[in-house]
C-alpha cells in the first residue's frame, strides 16, 4: 500500500505575518514597554493645569532683544532678518503653515549642537559642561512644537517638499556653522528664536481679529503643555511661544558663555549639599 506523500502546511501570508508581529512583542524588552514620554521644557509645566490666564500671565519678555556687540553678531542678526522676507513673502499670512516650515528648521540646531558636542565629548574624553541633555531637550520640544501643528495645518505635497528642502539645507549650512564657530551658531539660533516669538504674536493677533478660527487644541497640545480639556488653538499658540522665548533666552546665554570662556554649567548650577557634584 502506498504511503501517502505528507504535505506541508501552507500557512496564508497574513497570518505569517500576524505570527511574526506576535513574536516580535513577546520579544520586547521591558524597557521599551515603558513610554518615552515627551517632558515640556518649562520645568513647572506639570506642576499645575494651565488656564488661558496663567498662559498670558507668564513674563516671556515679547519684544525683547539682543543687539549685537560685533562683527559675528551682527552677521547673524542681519542673516536672520534676511532669511525671514522670503518667508513672510510666500506664506503671508498663513500662518499655521508658516509655523510647520518654523518649527522643521527650529528643531534642527538643538540636535546638531548636541551631536557635534557629543562627538567632542568623545574625542576629548572629558565631560561636556552640561550642554548636552539642554540641546537634546530642546530639539525635543521643537519636534513637539511641529506635531502638534501638523495635527491642526495640514501642509499639501508640494508645500512638504518646500519644507523638506530648506530643512536639508539649513542642516547643512548650520551643521558647518557649528563646528567652525558655535558660538556664533547659537547667536543666529537666539535671532532665529526672536523671530519666532515676533511670528506667534502675530499669530495670536490674527485669531483675536477673527481672521483665524480658534479651534479646540488637538489633544497631544493638551497632554503635553497640560492644558486644560478646553483649551483652545489660541492657548496652544501661547504656550508655544512661551517655549520658544525661553530658546531664545537660551541660545543667546550659551553664546555669552562661549565668549566668556566659561562653557561649563557645573560650577553654576544649583546645588544639593548631600548629594555629590557629578559631572557628565
Amino acid at each position: 500500500m502506498a504511503k501517502l506523500a505528507k504535505q506541508d502546511t501552507v500557512i496564508p501570508a497574513t497570518t505569517q505575518k500576524q505570527l511574526e508581529q506576535d513574536s516580535l512583542v513577546e520579544d520586547m524588552p521591558r524597557e521599551l514597554k515603558v513610554p518615552m514620554t515627551p517632558l515640556p521644557i518649562r520645568a513647572d509645566t506639570m506642576e499645575r493645569q494651565w488656564k488661558t490666564n496663567d498662559l498670558e500671565s507668564l513674563d516671556i519678555g515679547v519684544k525683547k532683544h539682543r543687539k549685537p556687540e560685533n562683527i559675528a553678531d551682527t552677521i547673524a542678526y542681519y542673516a536672520v532678518k534676511s532669511a525671514r522676507k522670503p518667508t513672510d513673502i510666500f506664506f503671508r499670512n498663513k500662518y499655521l503653515h508658516r509655523s510647520v516650515m518654523l518649527e522643521v528648521v527650529a528643531a534642527v540646531p538643538g540636535m546638531v549642537g548636541a551631536l557635534i558636542r557629543h562627538i567632542k565629548s568623545l574625542q576629548g574624553m572629558r565631560h561636556d559642561g552640561g550642554w548636552i541633555g539642554h540641546l537634546l531637550h530642546e530639539a525635543e520640544n521643537e519636534r513637539m512644537h511641529l506635531m502638534t501643528w501638523m495635527e491642526v495645518g495640514k501642509p499639501v505635497l508640494w508645500e512638504r517638499a518646500l519644507i523638506a528642502t530648506v530643512q536639508t539645507g539649513f542642516f547643512a549650512i548650520f551643521s558647518i556653522l557649528y563646528m567652525f564657530s558655535p558660538r556664533t551658531a547659537h547667536r543666529v539660533v537666539g535671532y532665529l528664536e526672536e523671530e519666532a516669538v515676533t511670528s506667534y504674536t502675530h499669530f495670536i493677533k490674527e485669531i483675536d481679529a477673527g481672521r483665524i478660527e480658534n479651534v479646540k487644541a488637538p489633544d497631544i497640545a493638551i497632554a503635553y503643555w497640560n492644558l486644560e480639556e478646553t483649551a483652545t488653538l489660541r492657548d496652544v499658540v501661547l504656550a508655544v511661544r512661551a517655549d520658544e522665548a525661553l530658546h531664545r533666552d537660551t541660545n543667546h546665554h550659551f553664546s555669552d558663555r562661549i565668549r566668556a570662556g566659561r562653557e561649563s554649567l557645573f560650577e553654576d548650577l544649583e546645588h544639593t549639599e548631600n548629594k555629590p557634584r557629578i559631572k557628565y
